[in-house]
Formats: structure tokens, C-alpha cells, sequence
């Protein structure tokens, strides 16, 4: 293929004959396209979702804050991590020149895999979440996953251990890099101690959990959707267009930068935040850096393609690869550019974080993904592509769908922006009520949900032409054979003339360099913050949860609140205008998990305790309409016919009491008791003649008192904004309409 990929004959062996094991990669080709499908479903139901409340068909496991991790982790981690797989376990092979390490670690990953897929579809919709950004799978899972990637990692490098061919070519450095990488991150970010089966508690808590989540969940990004794909690029578009990689030169540069780089990143998605200033300094510094690094691979990745671009015109597979990569460089410049603060301000929170996310979801990883299954299906099944016009028309509608849904998106997020940050001139808001916002880009989510449709539709007519290019191919084949020659071990100096060269024929030393790479940024930034209690001033009294409040708090985590609301007023002034004082450092330090929030479709609810009596709280999540006639947010009647887990609490705080939280022995032992009369006050005044039996044991009670707490967790709490006249109006409605409140929750 290049330099990198040529057989060295010292120290070669006798010549050996073997097949390579395609089962495996059939097997993970047909996952991807059958995952990929209930993906996009769910995403587009999702963004229906989000442009009428009646799409969440008033159905507790189909509701938006449910469905929205559904199709997350859906689109990461099967769609997207079924084609890695079958991409890796296909090139790896024919660049090692020898079969998979061991068979029956193949099946244990395909079949482990697919039935962690199936349990996080059934657990996330039913609220069992941990609430972490791409990493909301619960401990019995994360375990799984766990077990299954160190049956990935060694069949890998037992494979490389084994291989026939000298030096590592280039998509194995991204392979290499992907699995240690993904292997620290996944292990550090959901260390956790459980309180039950299905629900744990994180070792870490506030501005460290905030920290450690988005250095995982960053580089989730980096080494799971960006270095996986990288090593695809590098070995599919060559052997598309039958050229050697445009620069060797450029892919060490490409890749040890941008393994390096990345991981210091995650702290760009804090900014203005409590987090302590320096980490946002070294995160939004780092960022920027990136710029250039992805952007090499990006030219190496299209300068390959030289000479080649008069068949981009007439081939399908060369149209998904060139728009890939360069969806790639559209990703990593906005990327760098978010990171800046001033753009950052501007942009957080809003939907211009999610045309990015899908900017590079759908057209980088969604479309090299299509190219290579249009690739390698003929290839597997021994036949050609049924339909080259029916791929070529899947380009186009793909592509018109990506572009109909990032414009929108980018549209709506700046509109956002600038609505949330407008001041007139005598220093008030122009747009104080949250809901003005939401109106204002309604219209936009139809679009972003057309463009959906149109992606979806692409992928019918991909499976429908690589179903028929399977049925059509014939019924059997013999698996070719292939040979070559044993290597022997050879002398370093006889590996290469350069440092490099020599590097990409040993395997462990290589290995051991990429950890070192990602560990120095990694330790650079989170060590400091496990102490982070040195941030904070003893004067600073933290009243925890009381036994209810948690309870609470667990309720609004399975029931995807986080997915809407963030919990974290920056210090930008126009937030302060809105929401109240910026949020501080010691509010969220017993908070497990963080719940800082990365979007704002609902506003922020930092300071929202004592903003609104008990009842307004109550009707708003039986029918937010009850209170605010334009509002998209789904209802949660079921929340007033599900009963509070009394018996669960003392262990709760038990557990949260292990891990530095200052609760009593006393507290601990008396908490399903001290809940209960906590619940009956907050019941008794909520509605004295409420046709609801026993509503002091409904789990709204419970969420009630959580959101009546926040904002009010120090000693002395600061004063809520002052509500605006739609607030004052709500408030009014709320008290003098007491039987209304039941409607959505008698059914």
C-alpha cells in the first residue's frame, strides 16, 4: 500500500498458508446496518419530539429525556461501534497478513457486544441511567463492557503478536491508540460504588465528577468516533482509489500530535462554569491546538485521492469517502473554534453544539461508515454492487438531509444565543421569559426533522441495494488461501533506518509510548481536582440532601431531566440577569452524579427552589401547559401513580456517607423515617383535598422537594431572581386551580 506496508526479508520464515476468518466481519457488517436503522429511527423520533410535545405519546419509557441517551448511545456505540469493528477485524487481517488471534474471542466480542447493545435499549428507556453524558449505562453494564473490550484488545494484539508482515501500517496506530485509550477513559469515569443493582453512586462528586466526565466524555469523541475512523480512512481510501497514502511523513506528524493533543481538550466544554479557571485556560488552549493536527489528517486523507478525482465523479464509494473526510475538517474546525471563549459564551448550551455533534456524526462517521459497507459488502459475498445509480442517489439524499439539519440547527443555536444574551439599554433582558426563546425556534426543528427523514431514507435504500447485492451473490464460496512467510526476530537496527520506522515493528513499545501520550495530559488535569475541597472556602457551609431531597434527586435522574435543564448559571452577565448569582464551587460538591447539564431546551434550574410554590411545580410536571400554554415540554403524569422507594434510603445515604458526604449515623439510620414526615408536610399543603390516595407516598412529592431545594444548599442561601409578570401570572393560576392539577394524572 505505501512504504509502510512492504514486506522486510530479513529474518523471514517458512512460507505458511491460512485463510482469513470473514465470518466475523459479515457478522459485524450486518449489525451495523441493522443497529444503524433503529438509530436514525429513534433520533428522528426524538427530533419530532422536540418540534411537538404530542410525539412523546404520553408514555413514560417514550419520552424525549428517555429516548434522547437511547439514540446517543445507539448511534455511538452500536451503529458506530459495530462498523469499527467490522472495519478493524477486516483491515487488520489483510495488514498482518494472518488470521484473527482466536476464533472464539471473535464470537465472545460480536455476540457480548450486540447483548450490551440490547441491554442499554432496554434499561435507558426505562430511567436506569447514570446520567453521565455518553456513559449513562449502569454499572452491571459498564462491567460488561469492561469484560468484552479486554476480549477486543486481546484478540487484537495477539493478532499483531502473530502477524506477517514487519511493520505496523498507519491504521494500526489508530486501532492501537483507540482500545488503551477508550480502556482508561471508560474505567476511570464510571469507577462508582453501587447501592443496587441497577443504580451506583460516582466516587466523584461536583466540579471533579464535571471534570472526569467531560475528559471522558470528549475524548469518547476523540477515541471512539475520531481515531477508529482515522485508521479506517487511512486504509479504505487507499485501497478505493489502489494509491499509497499521500505522506508517510504526515501520518506520524498526524498521528502523535493529535493523540497527544486531544486528551488535554475536555475542559472546553466548562467554560465560565465554577470550574477553577486554570483547567478551562489549559482546555480551551488545547483545543485550539487541534486545529492543526485534524487537520493534517484531513489533507491526507483527500491528497490521497490525487489523480483520482475523475472517478469521484462516477463512483458512489469515492463520493462517501471524499465527503467524509471532509465533513472531518468541517468538524474539527468548528470544534477548536467552540472552544474559544467568546464563541463559547455564545454558543454553549444552544443547538449549535448539536449541528456540530452531528455534523461529524452523520457525515464523517455516517458516511465513511456508508462507503465502507458499499466496499466491503461485494467484496465479503464475492459479487458486485447491485445498484451503483441506487448508492448514488442515497449520496445525494444523505447528504440534501445532513445539510437540512445542521443549517437548522446552527440557525436556531445562534438565535439562542443571542436571544438568551440580549440586554436593552437601561440593563434589563429583552427576552426575560425562557418560552419566548423556544417559540422563536420551533420551525427550525421541523426542518432538522426533514433532513432526519431524508438521512433515514438513505439508509432504506443502502440496505435495501446491499440486501439485494447479498441475495443475488452466490450461494457458496470457497474462502480463498493465502500465503506468506513466518518472521523471525531480527535486530532493531534491522527494523529501519529512522526511529519511527523501527518503532512500527514493535508492538509493546509502541503501545507503551500511545499510553504515555494520553496519560500526561490526563493526570495534568484531573489529579489536581480530587482535592478540590482546597478550592473551597471553610466559611462555605454545604447543607446535604436531606433522606426526600435524594430520593428526589434520583427521580429527576431517571426520569432524563438532565437531558433538558442544566444545573449551572455561568458568569456571563446576562445569566445573572436571568437566572440569579453565577454558581459556585461548593454548591455541587456533594452532588453524585454533577448535573451541570450540556444543552438548555428547558432553562437553567440552579436557583429554581422557593422560585414557585409547591403547586406550580406540581401541575407543571402532570401538563406543563397548565402553566405555561406554549411550553413543548412532555408531561409526566405517572410520576403521581409511581410510590417512593422508602425502604432504599438509608442505604442511599449510607453509601453517599462513605463517600465524604456529612451525613450522621443518626441521619442515616432515621432516613425512610425522617423522609416520610418530610413527605407528608409537602403533601399535606400541596393539595388538602386532593382525590389522590397516599400522595404523600408519590414519587412527585419526592421530586418536588429536590427541585424546592435548589439554589439553597448553603447556610445561608442566596435570594431567587425576581420572577417576571409570566411568572408572577403562573404562580396565580397555579393556587387558584386546584383540581386542574390532577387531569393528566387520573388516566
Amino acid at each position: 500500500m505505501n512504504s509502510t506496508h512492504s514486506t522486510n526479508l530479513e529474518g523471514v520464515g517458512e512460507l505458511e498458508r491460512f485463510r482469513y476468518d470473514d465470518k466475523i466481519v459479515k457478522a459485524f457488517v450486518l449489525a451495523t446496518i441493522a443497529w444503524g436503522g433503529i438509530a436514525f429511527l429513534v433520533g428522528l423520533l426524538a427530533a419530532l419530539q422536540m418540534a411537538d410535545h404530542r410525539f412523546n405519546f404520553g408514555v413514560s419509557w417514550l419520552v424525549f429525556s428517555k429516548i434522547r441517551p437511547l439514540h446517543t448511545n445507539a448511534a455511538i456505540f452500536a451503529f458506530a461501534g459495530n462498523a469499527i469493528f467490522a472495519g478493524i477485524y477486516y483491515s487488520t487481517q489483510r495488514l498482518c497478513k494472518t488470521r484473527m488471534f482466536n476464533d472464539l474471542l471473535s464470537k465472545l466480542h460480536f455476540w457480548g457486544w450486540q447483548g450490551i447493545i440490547v441491554s442499554a435499549a432496554v434499561t435507558l428507556p426505562l430511567g436506569i441511567s447514570s446520567s453521565k453524558e455518553y456513559a449513562e449505562l449502569e454499572w452491571p453494564i459498564d462491567l460488561a463492557i469492561t469484560l468484552i473490550w479486554v476480549v477486543f484488545a486481546i484478540n487484537f494484539f495477539g493478532t499483531l503478536a502473530r502477524r506477517r508482515e514487519r511493520h505496523m501500517y498507519v491504521a494500526l496506530w489508530f486501532y492501537i491508540a483507540t482500545i488503551v485509550t477508550v480502556a482508561v477513559l471508560h474505567i476511570v469515569n464510571s469507577l462508582a460504588i453501587p447501592v443496587s443493582f441497577w443504580q451506583s453512586y460516582s466516587v466523584f462528586a461536583g466540579a471533579q465528577d464535571a471534570l472526569v466526565q467531560w475528559w471522558y466524555g470528549h475524548n469518547a469523541v476523540a477515541f471512539f468516533l475520531t481515531t477508529p475512523f482515522l485508521g479506517l480512512m487511512y486504509y479504505f481510501i487507499p485501497k478505493a482509489v489502489n494509491r499509497p497514502v499521500y505522506s508517510y511523513r504526515l501520518s506520524i506528524i498526524h498521528f502523535w500530535s493529535l493523540v497527544f493533543i486531544y486528551i488535554w481538550a475536555g475542559p472546553h466544554h466548562l467554560l465560565y462554569t465554577a470550574l477553577p479557571d486554570w483547567a478551562q485556560t489549559v482546555g480551551m488552549t488545547f483545543s485550539v491546538m487541534l486545529w492543526a493536527p485534524s487537520w493534517g489528517g484531513m489533507i491526507n486523507g483527500l491528497l490521497t485521492l490525487r489523480g483520482s478525482w475523475q472517478r469521484v465523479r462516477t463512483e458512489p464509494i469515492l463520493k462517501f469517502f471524499v465527503t467524509a473526510v471532509t465533513f472531518y475538517g468541517m468538524a474539527t474546525f468548528e470544534g477548536p473554534l467552540l472552544s474559544i471563549k467568546s464563541v463559547s459564551s455564545l454558543g454553549h448550551y444552544t443547538d449549535w453544539i448539536i449541528a456540530h455533534v452531528h455534523g461529524g456524526a452523520l457525515g464523517w462517521n455516517g458516511f465513511l461508515t456508508f462507503g465502507m459497507l458499499y466496499y466491503l459488502v461485494p467484496k465479503l459475498w464475492n459479487t458486485k454492487l447491485y445498484s451503483d445509480r441506487l448508492a448514488t442517489q442515497h449520496f445525494w439524499i444523505g447528504t440534501i438531509g445532513i445539510l437540512l439539519y445542521i443549517v437548522a440547527m446552527w440557525t436556531s443555536g445562534v438565535t439562542q444565543g443571542l436571544m438568551w444574551r440580549a440586554v436593552d439599554e437601561t440593563g434589563r433582558l429583552v427576552y426575560p421569559d425562557f418560552v419566548e426563546t423556544v417559540l422563536r425556534i420551533a420551525p427550525l426543528y421541523w426542518i432538522r426533522a426533514l433532513g432526519g427523514t431524508l438521512f433515514l431514507f438513505g439508509w432504506v435504500m443502502m440496505t435495501y441495494n446491499l440486501w439485494m447485492t447479498i441475495r443475488l451473490a452466490p450461494r457458496q464460496v470457497e474462502e480463498p488461501e493465502f500465503a506468506a512467510r513466518r518472521l523471525l526476530p531480527v535486530a532493531s537496527e534491522a527494523l529501519g533506518s529512522t526511529w519511527h520506522r523501527r518503532l512500527e515493528g514493535l508492538a509493546m513499545p509502541f503501545t507503551v509510548l500511545t499510553v504515555i501520550s494520553i496519560l500526561v495530559g490526563s493526570i495534568f488535569e484531573i489529579v489536581p481536582t480530587l482535592t478540590a475541597h482546597t478550592y473551597v472556602k471553610p466559611s462555605d457551609q454545604v447543607v446535604p440532601y436531606t433522606a426526600l431531597e435524594q430520593a428526589g434527586r434520583d427521580i429527576y435522574v431517571k426520569e432524563g431531566c438532565y437531558v433538558c435543564h442544566s444545573q449551572m448559571i455561568r458568569q456571563n452577565h446576562w445569566e445573572v440577569l436571568r437566572y440569579g448569582p453565577a454558581s459556585t464551587l461548593e454548591e455541587s460538591q456533594y452532588d453524585r452524579p454533577f448535573q451541570w447539564g450540556s444543552k438548555r431546551t428547558g432553562p437553567d434550574l440552579a436557583r429554581v427552589g422557593k422560585k414557585y410554590p409547591d403547586l406550580w411545580h406540581f401541575r407543571h410536571m402532570i401538563d406543563p401547559r397548565s402553566v405555561i400554554s406554549q411550553s413543548l415540554m412532555p408531561a409526566y403524569p405517572w410520576l403521581v401513580d409511581q410510590k417512593i422507594d422508602f425502604k432504599i434510603l438509608p442505604k442511599k445515604l449510607e453509601v453517599m456517607q462513605s463517600l465524604g458526604v456529612p451525613y450522621s449515623d443518626d441521619m442515616v439510620t432515621h432516613a425512610e423515617r425522617d423522609a416520610r414526615a418530610q413527605a407528608q408536610q409537602i403533601a399535606s399543603g400541596l393539595l388538602a383535598d386532593s382525590p389522590v390516595k397516599n400522595l404523600e407516598e408519590r414519587n412527585i412529592i419526592a421530586l418536588i422537594a429536590y427541585l424546592q431545594r435548589l439554589g439553597h444548599t448553603t447556610q445561608a442561601p442566596q435570594p431567587p431572581p425576581e420572577a417576571s409578570s409570566e411568572d408572577h401570572k403562573d404562580q396565580e393560576a397555579g393556587t387558584s386551580k386546584v383540581h386542574s392539577a390532577r387531569e393528566g394524572g387520573e388516566s
